[in-house]
């Protein structure tokens, strides 16, 4: 709490006080059970869940895009201090629908960057670099933001977790937790979804094999063994 302190921003001993003190709170907790407890203590709570999209750079840019659920008055109410720190705020339904969105985006994040690594690596394997086969992809219609914002080889991109040997960035111990939620979810509900079978499949193996707290991206490298661009 110092460093905030010294940064003039007011601060308080224990959580109580937070709240006490405080018209909102924010909170970021790794699972329903924490959410619930949260919520149990609460005598008259207006609650939303507002996962967000974009990773550090953009919280550190103030660039973040939030999935919001919960009553459509509170999300209005709330709709300037999202702004405050990201420039997308996307009203999802009910309560549950901000994280049920925040699941969806991510499986379909790790399936696209599955298939961009799958791409580049077989191209490398068939002769063709990573660079080039990334600029036919972003002049086509493979185009999407795993080839032209989060490139996973290593020298194609730079500010990229690749490019830093895959630290930072969305640990695949994460993506692996996101996935199994999304599988969970289509469990109960009866919906055949097999790519994200599969995608969990991969990232539980990587992270098995070591790699739990490097970028996502890593899978080009540790699951189908491309090579960096020299």
């Amino acid at each position: 709490m110092k460093k905030f302190s010294d940064m003039g921003v007011p601060t308080k001993e224990t959580p109580f006080e937070v709240a006490e003190a405080s018209d909102v709170v924010i909170t970021m907790l790794p699972s329903s059970s924490h959410i619930a407890l949260s919520v149990d203590h609460w005598e008259t709570p207006v609650m939303l869940d507002a996962p967000v999209s974009g990773g550090v750079l953009a919280a550190e840019a103030g660039t973040l895009t939030f999935m919001v659920g919960g009553s459509e008055d509170a999300f209005l109410a709330a709709k300037p201090l999202f702004l405050s720190m990201g420039k997308n705020t996307i009203y999802c339904g009910k309560a549950g629908n901000g994280s049920a969105a925040k699941i969806c985006n991510n499986l379909a994040m790790a399936v696209s960057m599955l298939g961009v690594s799958e791409a580049l690596a077989l191209g490398q394997s068939l002769g063709i670099s990573a660079s080039t086969l990334t600029r036919v992809f972003n002049s086509s219609s493979a185009r999407c933001w795993s080839s032209d914002s989060y490139n996973p080889v290593p020298g194609v991109m730079e500010g990229t977790p690749s490019s830093r040997n895959y630290d930072g960035g969305f640990a695949s111990k994460l993506m692996a937790k996101d996935l199994n939620l999304a599988a969970e979810s289509a469990k109960d509900i009866g919906q055949n979804c097999p790519l994200t079978s599969h995608a969990l499949e991969i990232y539980t193996e990587l992270c098995k094999d070591g790699q739990e707290t490097k970028d996502f991206s890593c899978v080009f490298r540790h699951y189908y063994s491309g090579m960096d661009e020299l």
